[in-house]
């Protein structure tokens, strides 16, 4: 099967029934279409995260796997977005050791989630694109598909500015214990704005 190289467009959150749900929207790296995948609010996070490089103050299960992995010598490869199911999206995560390579099953979530920490080229199928692939002729149709995006645009921190930095870091810290990453996205800009 013709392999395709899709990046992350974006993530936003959904407007499914499913409420927390979020979408993915992948798309060809050489072409027009888009490939948009709703996923659950935690794997939505931890994408956004590793997207915006907040470290939470505990790992998480996809900074767990990596720890794992490079503990034993394994690489992740790359990732496969590899099939479509009655509507139900399928990856792969391809992990080596060197002289032997592993296929894991994996929810796309998952395998986006973990493949961004290991900063690895990811992938489609020609046949996943041909049958759930949309192609949008501006950006502006993107923007009206999304709700709200998440990490795309940067969040609004207008009533930070006006607050020390020492304040702004306590904030940060507690923010961050709290995992409240959202607000610590917005914390860590106005810090950074500032340094």
């Amino acid at each position: 099967m013709d392999k395709v190289k899709i990046e992350i467009l974006g993530l936003s959150s959904s407007q499914s029934q499913t409420s927390g749900s979020f979408a993915l929207v992948l798309g060809e790296v050489e072409g027009e279409r888009r490939l948009p995948i709703i996923i659950g609010m935690f794997e939505a996070q931890a994408i956004a995260l590793e997207i915006e490089k907040i470290v939470p103050n505990r790992p998480m299960t996809h900074d767990l796997f990596k720890s794992f992995a490079n503990a034993f010598d394994y690489k992740v490869e790359e990732v496969v977005i590899s099939d479509l199911k009655e509507g139900v999206f399928f990856a792969k995560i391809v992990c080596s050791n060197g002289t032997d390579t592993v296929e894991i099953d994996a929810r796309p979530s998952d395998a986006i989630a973990i493949g961004i920490r290991f900063d690895v080229p990811f992938y489609t199928y020609e046949a996943v694109l041909s049958e759930a692939g949309i192609i949008l002729t501006d950006e502006e149709e993107v923007a009206e598909d999304l709700e709200e995006p998440v990490v795309i645009e940067k969040p609004k921190g207008d009533q930070l500015k006006d607050m020390p930095l020492d304040t702004l870091q306590e904030l940060l810290d507690q923010a961050l214990s709290d995992e409240d990453y959202e607000k610590a996205a917005k914390i860590r800009d106005e810090i950074n704005k500032r340094n």
